[in-house]
């Protein structure tokens, strides 16, 4: 078994949102929100306690993350923004979500946030797989904030990276800052402030929502470290009308900037009528093999690509692979990928390697 390293998972937003309690089993949540609306509205969650344990998941980039008002679909009653003061207000609740989470429950949760807690973090996880000590190490979480609204300046990027975010992704939709999700558009004069001052204090840039245009714009543009934490290759997913994934060249331009890819396993993000296509019975992992297999095709190696799930970010087990029923079941691409031909090195940069290599490069050192 190898570590797992997982690039994108919505906790704080589910926390603050839904209340969720992820020290508790996945099983144990969904018993509970059974005759809620939760459900309906976000799915039955892939995540907890136990089960990020069963699978070794080391480390995740635990997003801050708000929803625009203009994009509400008032399907259950969320925290939502229009300003960017309001935005400013939101997102720090989700901040304030994982420190409370990590104070709460220290065995369980780890907050990391330079190269010394890091290394000390994968020496515990390294020690435990050794000797299958207990108790088990906690999940580390590094700090992703996704759609970059709650920025009010660029000049506050030093203040956030401050209080511990480490990765930024200008966009979830549009935003002040670029074009995003369902929402073209360029880099704006105030998304290129923006890139600067991250680039300034050492902040990874993730393009993973925002517009093709955008997403280039800010590979030509950015000086420093360059992810996309969550997105698959558009030119696998037949029919997809939004511009939410990664086109092949864009791809090239990710992979010569020496970045990584998190490929997610959602259905429709691995074929966007499969509700057409026999449903979820008709999805499995070889699905997102796939993804993971064209980016190593066009990368001619498997140094940039790795794992994103997105779990329980708008969708549960009702929406992933047949073969997924929680996070727990992440190492069953193992014989997947063994199947296509990819060795035991490769599979544990695609499982951790490739994003410890970002983190050990761009986490500050205290």
């Amino acid at each position: 078994m190898t570590l797992i390293i997982d690039a994108h998972q919505d906790l704080a937003w589910n926390i603050v949102n839904l209340g969720r309690d992820y020290t508790r089993s996945a099983y144990e949540i969904r018993i509970d929100e059974k005759n809620t609306p939760i459900p309906a509205y976000n799915g039955n969650t892939l995540l907890g306690w136990p089960q990020y344990q069963q699978a070794h998941v080391a480390i995740v980039f635990g997003t801050l993350y708000c929803t625009p008002r203009r994009v509400d679909k008032g399907q259950y009653p969320i925290q939502l923004y229009d300003t960017p003061q309001e935005a400013h207000q939101c997102y720090r609740q989700n901040l304030d979500a994982y420190q409370r989470l990590a104070d709460q429950h220290p065995g369980k949760f780890r907050l990391l946030f330079n190269q010394a807690e890091l290394t000390t973090h994968l020496e515990q996880w390294e020690t435990h797989l050794a000797a299958s000590q207990d108790p088990p190490p906690p999940v580390g979480i590094v700090i992703l904030m996704e759609g970059a609204d709650g920025i009010q300046t660029p000049q506050e990027v030093e203040d956030w990276f401050a209080w511990g975010v480490r990765l930024i992704g200008p966009a979830w939709a549009g935003t002040r800052y670029c074009g995003g999700t369902r929402e073209p558009g360029p880099l704006t004069k105030l998304g290129y402030a923006l890139l600067d001052q991250m680039a300034d204090v050492g902040m990874v840039l993730d393009i993973s929502h925002m517009d093709h245009q955008s997403a280039r714009q800010a590979l030509d543009h950015y000086a420093g470290q360059v992810i996309a934490s969550h997105a698959n290759a558009e030119a696998l997913i037949t029919g997809i009308p939004i511009n939410r994934h990664l086109k092949d060249e864009t791809i090239r331009q990710l992979i010569d900037r020496q970045g990584v890819m998190g490929i997610v396993p959602v259905n429709h993000f691995l074929d966007w009528h499969w509700r057409d296509h026999g449903g979820r019975e008709a999805i499995g992992l070889d699905q997102y093999i796939a993804q993971i297999d064209h980016v190593c095709q066009i990368a001619g190696n498997t140094r940039h690509v790795a794992i994103g799930t997105d779990f329980d970010g708008g969708f549960g087990v009702e929406l992933v692979p047949h073969e997924i029923d929680t996070i727990a079941d992440l190492p069953k691409l193992i014989p997947h990928l063994e199947e296509k031909g990819y060795n035991q090195d490769d599979i544990k940069r695609i499982f951790h390697g490739n994003w410890l290599r970002i983190l050990k490069h761009n986490l500050p050192s205290s």
